[in-house]
């Protein structure tokens, strides 16, 4: 991996910063796909299983496969998921581990923004479904105030004169690009929505432990000294006030869309 990318190697500090966000966004989510029990998915990108887990535990699927680069990720994975539901490969999203129609859904949790050919991954999760099986995917709506998680961060930063770190792909991430890769993918029955999740902290402390692990991941803010650090901290505290009890909660946004392999 290049020092140029986003870094997801650890999973236990992956679902501290994410894997919460990951699954409150993929509860809603999953309900509005409602898919029937007994299917055999693929879940491209699964990093450390935060979404492959909440799959198994909401939908009873037959099997799941999970698929992601990082076998630090998958390592956290294979820990917290019955190997007898799910199994998983290292692979990347442009060229699956996988035979030809061999799922009958497939889906990206937060992912398709890192996929350097967004088309290219999606043209992969559909070689991969049977015909009539769906193809889905959530992602934050990144490029908009409020839509990614650590939206408050990357602001102040750019306060700083630092750059925060986007996915290479970022522009897909809004709900009318994601249409149009579903579209041009040749899939039918297209359907899109807007996922908004709240999510609390404890204390300042416990949200700025989330935002050390997102420093750390990207390449302009990994090397940061103690003085900008404790600079953003007191920046992000007084932008983000906490209730009576000193807790810490707001919002973000994920754009989701679905679609059906022609028969």
């Amino acid at each position: 991996m290049s020092d140029n990318q986003i870094r997801f190697d650890d999973g236990a500090a992956y679902e501290r910063m994410m894997g919460v966000w990951s699954r409150l966004a993929g509860a809603v989510f999953l309900d509005w796909l409602s898919p029937p029990p007994g299917q055999r998915w693929i879940d491209v990108g699964c990093g450390n299983g935060a979404f492959t887990d909440l799959l198994a535990q909401r939908c009873a699927p037959a099997e799941i496969l999970g698929v992601d680069p990082s076998a630090g990720q998958l390592n956290f994975a294979r820990s917290r998921l019955d190997a007898n539901i799910t199994r998983f490969e290292q692979g990347g999203a442009m060229a699956l581990p996988c035979e030809d129609k061999s799922f009958d859904a497939a889906v990206m949790a937060l992912v398709i923004f890192f996929v350097p050919e967004p088309a290219k991954g999606v043209a992969e999760m559909k070689r991969v479904v049977k015909p009539g099986g769906v193809i889905s995917a959530y992602a934050w709506d990144i490029l908009e105030p409020g839509g990614f998680p650590m939206w408050a961060m990357q602001e102040e930063l750019r306060g700083m004169a630092i750059a925060p770190m986007l996915p290479p792909r970022a522009e897909v991430s809004r709900i009318d690009a994601l249409h149009a890769l579903w579209h041009d993918a040749g899939l039918t029955n297209i359907a899109t929505r807007d996922i908004t999740v709240a999510r609390t902290f404890e204390d300042f402390e416990d949200y700025w432990a989330s935002v050390e692990i997102s420093l750390g991941m990207g390449p302009s803010t990994r090397e940061m000294g103690v003085d900008a650090k404790t600079h953003l901290k007191e920046r992000l505290r007084a932008r983000i006030p906490a209730d009576a009890h000193g807790r810490i909660s707001f919002t973000s946004r994920a754009n989701a869309v679905s679609g059906r392999v022609p028969d």
